[in-house]
């Protein structure tokens, strides 16, 4: 549903909106029983990018990325769910040769499909699903449902986990991620519908555990676990990859500081690309850190220093790869819009940050940030854009980042209207790297709209 559907349904909320108690829904319209939930979420997104940073490409990008999500819900019983949600996610490209890739297009797709058990356990709550399932674990930052992506990862398995008092939690996973289809560039640009896989050549499995700290701070430790193998024509990275890591947080509060801070160690085995048949040992890590102030004043303002490091691999040519892999994780709320965007990831990296929130009204929230990037191997590439220099002789300054976001909840819990932009100060290493493209500094913008009824 785009173009004048979609114009007419935002003006039926907005000239709702005065009078609006409480989010409209659609299952209570159609006056479903209290056991069966309908959902449905509808975004529309444009984007624009000036200067590709990628190699090999050349020329701007707009776009159109639409994404749409039915969820349905039976409370069966007391301790028993189903449930299933349909994803439909489609882009519509303003010059022919835009590449697309499976974050972008997923169109007609089961993403969720589940048996739910819950219950009162050892004086807490367990709940369980079981079939095809999306995950938010811990920070996000290495398990997530993607919320900006217009696609999202979704996994096949169980997932079970156990919340008591204090903060505490058990959670324990094993799946399959879930492998989107189609790949070929001329299905992709059709928008082509074809049923997403799961195999047994990858399982993803982890342990994650939380709890409160005595000062009211929370802490989290965890262990993933991603074993992955070639099969008949598909290559693999043959990534056999243990990452422990730990998470300590405090929550922002009017007048108070709060910080963050996660580090993470990988080591196993895994291949440079698909193309390698040579494996490597696999020694790399992650370290994040956040230090806010929340101001008890008019707009609510906080302020941060943030800093990322993810190491690259030091010498491609050896046969230890130190270069981090952020499995399925989400990025875009550390380093900026992704989409046709996204030029950096958790990978041979170090950036220090700048960000600053406010909340201009009741219904108005706003950011801006300004990070700085290095590599953090000289010989490694810059990963997402697949430029690098083996010499080292171009440096490690990526350059600077400037992001601006402006979010109005029009109708709270129905209508959401956003806007952001960000601007990339292309410095040494991407000026000068044998293989870059050297179109100039890249520019990003986006609108979007979404509906939720």
């Amino acid at each position: 549903m785009h173009g004048r559907c979609f114009t007419c349904l935002l003006l039926v909320f907005v000239l709702a909106a005065p009078a609006a108690a409480k989010p409209w829904r659609l299952g209570e319209a159609l006056d479903l029983s209290e056991s069966l939930s309908l959902t449905v979420e509808h975004r529309q997104r444009f984007e624009s990018l000036d200067s590709q940073f990628r190699r090999g490409r050349d020329g701007r990008v707009r776009a159109l990325a639409v994404r749409t999500l039915v969820h349905a819900r039976w409370q069966a019983t007391d301790f028993l769910a189903f449930g299933g949600e349909l994803l439909d996610a489609r882009a519509w490209p303003g010059e022919k040769d835009t590449p697309l890739d499976t974050g972008i297009v997923n169109a007609l797709e089961l993403l969720q499909g589940y048996a739910e058990l819950s219950g009162e356990v050892a004086r807490g709550r367990t709940t369980a699903r079981v079939g095809r399932i999306t995950m938010d674990v811990g920070s996000r930052r290495l398990v997530a449902r993607n919320r900006f992506r217009n696609t999202i990862n979704a996994f096949t398995g169980v997932d079970a986990e156990w919340r008591g008092e204090r903060g505490r939690s058990v959670r324990i996973f094993y799946t399959l991620p879930v492998q989107r289809r189609p790949t070929a560039a001329s299905d992709l640009r059709d928008n082509q519908a074809e049923y997403d896989r799961e195999s047994f050549d990858l399982d993803f499995w982890g342990v994650h555990l939380g709890a409160d700290l005595p000062c009211g701070d929370h802490a989290e430790l965890y262990l993933f676990g991603l074993h992955e193998d070639d099969r008949p024509g598909r290559p693999s990275r043959d990534r056999q990859l243990y990452t422990p890591g730990f998470r300590l947080r405090r929550a922002p509060q009017a007048g108070a500081f709060d910080y963050e801070i996660e580090s993470v160690l990988q080591l196993g085995r895994s291949r440079s690309s698909t193309s390698s048949a040579r494996d490597l040992d696999h020694l790399a890590h992650f370290h994040h850190g956040e230090l806010g102030f929340s101001f008890g004043a008019p707009l609510s303002p906080r302020v941060a220093l943030q800093y990322d490091y993810a190491s690259g691999d030091e010498d491609p040519s050896d046969g230890d790869n130190e270069r981090f892999d952020t499995l399925f994780g989400a990025r875009r709320f550390d380093f900026g819009p992704t989409g046709f965007y996204g030029p950096f990831v958790r990978a041979n990296v170090h950036t220090p940050g700048l960000r600053v929130q406010a909340k201009p009204g009741k219904r108005v929230s706003a950011f801006a940030a300004y990070r700085l990037y290095w590599l953090a191997s000289d010989e490694d590439a810059w990963v997402v854009a697949g430029v690098n220099d083996p010499s080292g002789d171009s440096g490690t300054f990526l350059g600077s980042q400037l992001e601006l976001r402006v979010r109005w909840d029009v109708v709270p819990g129905n209508l959401r209207l956003e806007g952001g932009f960000a601007h990339l100060f292309e410095e040494r290493f991407a000026n000068d790297a044998p293989n870059s493209n050297g179109q100039g500094d890249p520019t990003f913008f986006y609108t979007q709209a979404v509906l939720s009824f």
